[in-house]
């Protein structure tokens, strides 16, 4: 009989945020969506900001991840991502907050300066990806 689970790690640069047995998973790069159930293919990718459902004990759990990095193998999948929130965990008020942030630095960006565009753009994104999940849009 095949196994009906397989194990989860997800690790934050604050240390690990999960370690469990899950029955799916389902995270998004920039090519594709991966779903993952027992004996997936190994695979290695990178995943973009976006949302994040774990589906275990017969429940899903939604997530807003920042991106990061995926690696499949035989009974271990491993996350390193640079964020995670599960919706319940999303402060609404803060991510509202980093829109707005994020929106005027936009509007104030010049060309010169690119690197913080770019890194408004990604905080715009993530606020947009977190409100998402928390408000359930």
């Amino acid at each position: 009989m095949a196994n009906k689970t397989f194990r989860l790690v997800i690790l934050t640069p604050y240390g690990r945020y999960f370690d469990g047995q899950v029955e799916f998973l389902e995270v998004h790069s920039e090519d594709y969506n991966l779903g993952i159930l027992p004996g997936h293919t190994p695979l290695i990718s990178t995943l973009i900001v976006s949302k994040m459902v774990i589906k275990m004990n017969g429940k899903s759990f939604n997530y807003a991840i920042g991106g990061g990095a995926i690696n499949i193998e035989k009974d271990l999948v491993t996350l390193i991502l640079n964020s995670v929130e599960r919706e319940d965990e999303i402060d609404v008020d803060r991510a509202e907050q980093a829109k707005t942030r994020a929106e005027q630095r936009l509007k104030d960006a010049n060309k010169e300066n690119e690197i913080d565009t770019n890194r408004a753009k990604l905080a715009y994104a993530r606020a947009i990806n977190r409100l998402k999940i928390a408000l359930k849009d």
